[in-house]
């Protein structure tokens, strides 16, 4: 079992936990993830690493409470231990010979688009960032992405914060301005990456997309998080998580994670109930 040595409320709905598990921070890379079970009865939860440190032996998680799952997750605190923390899993970002990239995330999706810009920064590329919230409100991470690229845009839908507007605008501005990147990498709701991706094509930048659909066993056996990729059936757990944007059928993607939704609304709403009664969880 695992202990979590820290835990931060980043904002109402996502919070960060900080873990001790050693064999893991060894190995773990940016863009890598590792499937968690909160209890012996819980769920699977596959979450992206957030960071990591190798000396302490720490592996950073950060989610969204957004299922029974994620629920049951929050209530555990400081000093109490996780029932499992599996990884690192799925294929590291690629970062070799990259100068120049833009690194565009949205919502908790920033939480993975922070150790793919802090990696890419540390290795002396010019990195510019894209931060995308909702509302100020939501923000997550300003500081670290500030502190980690040569030139962060944010933005937000209502204007609370940096620019109003959406995080394809940022990147068209920039690259309309004349900015040439290797590489955009973009990280967060499906829709969201299916708009950068369908932007960078015009412009024909190469440009990598993170994927996270539903996944049980996260060795490829179940089959669950299938993704159509260029024509061809593709596992997101053992051939990803990160995939060429241009090839991915984000519609077929969109349609799959919607497949479960009133599922989870049950979930979500039998696990409220419960606490209200004072089950224990």
């Amino acid at each position: 079992m695992n202990r979590i040595i820290l835990k931060k409320e980043l904002n109402p709905t996502v919070t960060l936990m900080k873990i001790e598990a050693p064999l893991i921070a060894r190995k773990a890379e940016p863009g890598q993830f590792i499937i968690i079970r909160s209890h012996s009865d819980a769920e699977r939860i596959p979450l992206t690493i957030a960071d990591f440190d190798r000396e302490k032996g720490t592996v950073t998680i950060i989610f969204q409470i957004v299922g029974a799952g994620t629920m049951r997750l929050n209530m555990l605190g400081e000093g109490d231990c996780v029932e499992s923390f599996a990884g690192p899993l799925g294929r590291a970002t690629n970062t070799i010979g990259i100068k120049k990239a833009a690194v565009v995330g949205g919502g908790v999706g920033c939480a993975i688009a922070y150790p793919v810009t802090k990696k890419l920064f540390e290795q002396g590329a010019d990195v510019h960032a894209i931060a995308g919230f909702r509302s100020k409100d939501l923000v997550i991470l300003e500081n670290e992405f500030a502190a980690h690229s040569t030139k962060f845009c944010r933005m937000s839908d209502d204007g609370s914060w940096g620019e109003k507007g959406l995080v394809t605008d940022a990147l068209k501005n920039l690259i309309e301005s004349g900015e040439k990147y290797d590489e955009v990498i973009t990280i967060g709701p499906l829709i969201m990456m299916k708009f950068v991706c369908s932007l960078t094509k015009q412009y024909g930048i190469r440009t990598i997309a993170s994927m996270n659909p539903i996944m049980i066993d996260g060795t490829g056996m179940c089959g669950c998080c299938r993704l159509t990729v260029g024509g061809k059936t593709k596992f997101a757990c053992v051939d990803g998580p990160e995939f060429d944007g241009h090839e991915i059928d984000f519609d077929e993607a969109m349609s799959r994670g919607r497949a479960y939704a009133e599922f989870e609304k049950r979930e979500r709403e039998a696990e409220c109930n419960l606490l209200k009664m004072g089950g224990n969880a």
